[in-house]
């Protein structure tokens, strides 16, 4: 596996998006809030993903945009983990809840977590 964020990966479609936080299902682990959807989106990959940063919680933009790249950072080199355990396609929106900007190493650990209860939630789905 490619340890690269393509734009084929990435999650541009309004239309999407829109359908994403309508019928989406989440899972919180704090700072993250990950909002994903199972839908065919035509794509290679598996998953599609977005990042966001409120500016409610965060007023600076300068501030937002490397709270933003940091996330695609983190999840550019951790993906292999969601990405290895799925059988269908899935897009995601990663939203960042937290006031106060956290350190790299924090989010990672993080990330890891919320992915483990994303895959755990997909199995209980499933189960249904």
């Amino acid at each position: 596996m490619r340890y690269t964020l393509g734009k084929e990966q990435k999650l541009k479609s309004k239309t999407l998006i829109d359908q994403l936080f309508a019928e989406g299902k989440h899972v919180k682990s704090f700072p993250f809030r990950l909002i994903y959807l199972k839908v065919n989106h035509y794509s290679e990959f598996p998953v599609r993903v977005g990042f966001s940063v409120p500016k409610r919680n965060v007023k600076l933009a300068v501030n937002r945009n490397r709270i933003k790249r940091v996330m695609r950072e983190v999840y550019r080199k951790n993906k292999y983990a969601i990405v290895d355990n799925l059988n269908e396609q899935y897009i995601f929106m990663l939203i960042y809840m937290a006031k106060e900007e956290i350190n790299y190493a924090e989010l990672e650990r993080t990330f890891e977590k919320i992915t483990i209860k994303f895959l755990d939630k997909i199995k209980e789905d499933e189960q249904n």
